[in-house]
């Protein structure tokens, strides 16, 4: 669905288990109440695939400031401090962007969920205590620079970017360290996540839309489009609806979505210990 802004991503799943009359309602990967965009959305027995698809890579459109820090990293939070960045040339900033793209260590921003010692990051700061995160890998596949605008009379300047990476990949934190490293400060003014995985923003609906027509991807057609596909025989099918092994699948290192004659999703599996082993079986014939 496409999320609006202002929503919690668990206001969205409270309002989807009305509109799907369901209590089985779950969400592959938070986005911030100020950010819209892509959020998918699992229902019944969907819900079990969700795992998978909070760790493909994501795609956003957003707004960096620059001149400004805040104690969130971004618009939500007050002003902490910065500079002014009328000195700041767009090839300074492209210059910046490259060093933040690829392999990166990145600091999570504070107020994120993670948890520390048991408890939120973000519901520590709250708090008012100093929170400091460790870094972390992530990759940033792309970080492209559309276009640099000049606000508040030239004293910040506002760029608007796509962003491609990897699960994990704080933007917030990227507006941030794209200010530190100009040495002006910076945060984020505005996200759209566009790209979860194989699942578009083309694809995404609103509240206002899905409460009209309430449309939900088959379970079979996200099982084609998360994962290889493995056509099995009615044996090997009534093997693997029992949890039973088989031969080994010819992808060696993934899950595969192993589909019965009539095209329905019997399970994911993967191979271990010479074989094709369950991950997950789902019932014959896609019912609930």
């Amino acid at each position: 669905m496409d999320k609006p802004q202002g929503w919690t991503s668990h206001d969205v799943v409270g309002r989807m288990r009305r509109l799907a009359g369901t209590r089985k309602v779950g969400h592959a990967g938070t986005l911030d109440p100020m950010a819209t965009g892509v959020l998918v959305i699992g229902v019944n027995r969907a819900t079990r695939l969700l795992t998978f698809i909070v760790g493909t890579s994501k795609t956003y459109t957003a707004t960096i400031r620059l001149g400004q820090s805040t104690i969130t990293d971004d618009a939500e939070g007050e002003v902490t401090g910065g500079s002014i960045a009328a000195a700041v040339t767009e090839e300074d900033i492209r210059t910046a962007v490259g060093a933040l793209t690829g392999d990166i260590q990145q600091v999570p921003s504070s107020v994120s969920a993670i948890k520390v010692k048991g408890e939120r990051s973000y519901a520590r700061v709250r708090a008012g205590e100093d929170v400091d995160l460790p870094a972390r890998p992530v990759t940033v596949h792309r970080f492209d620079v559309h276009a640099v605008r000049r606000v508040s009379n030239g004293r910040l300047q506002d760029v608007d970017v796509t962003v491609e990476c990897s699960s994990g990949t704080y933007i917030r934190a990227l507006a941030r360290d794209l200010g530190e490293a100009l040495g002006v400060g910076g945060h984020l003014t505005a996200l759209r996540r566009t790209q979860v995985g194989p699942y578009s923003i083309a694809q995404a609906r609103t509240l206002d839309e899905l409460a009209e027509d309430l449309q939900i991807l088959p379970l079979d057609d996200a099982g084609r489009a998360l994962f290889p596909v493995r056509a099995l025989t009615a044996e090997e099918a009534a093997d693997v609806s029992h949890g039973r092994r088989i031969a080994p699948n010819t992808e060696p290192d993934i899950p595969v979505a192993a589909f019965a004659l009539d095209g329905t999703l019997v399970a994911l599996l993967e191979n271990r210990g010479g074989a094709a082993r369950t991950v997950l079986v789902f019932a014959p014939g896609g019912k609930d």
